[in-house]
């Protein structure tokens, strides 16, 4: 993603670890609630799905594995994981943030003037 787009991610807090998926907006994710008959490539950003060791929705996402994927979901099939997560997590909204930085750096001591 690139300049000040959003970010959505559908967070699930399990038994032994926290789960996320990107979606494609929050839009498709309640469109999807409503209508299951919504492809899940139209709502998910990809069917990577990522643990994040117990740190919520942030921290470092590592890719669930299918031993984790099975203990919490009971299968390790993608698209039968993303759907569980869709139907029981939670929708959080950010900024991607990833442009900012220092703006001018031809003021104070960085530059040899």
């Amino acid at each position: 993603m690139r300049g000040n787009a959003s970010q959505i991610k559908v967070h699930l807090k399990g038994a032994e670890d926290d789960f996320v998926i990107f979606a494609d907006s929050k839009q498709a994710v309640e469109d999807w609630k409503k209508d299951k008959s919504v492809p899940l490539a139209q709502v998910v950003s990809g069917f990577k799905i990522f643990v994040t060791h117990k740190q919520g929705n942030q921290g470092v996402m590592d890719g669930a594995s299918k031993g984790q994927l099975e203990a919490e979901f009971g299968t390790s099939k993608d698209d039968e994981v993303v759907a569980q997560l869709l139907e029981r997590g939670t929708i959080i909204e950010s900024e991607n943030t990833g442009r900012d930085g220092v703006k001018n750096i031809s003021s104070g001591g960085s530059v040899a003037h």
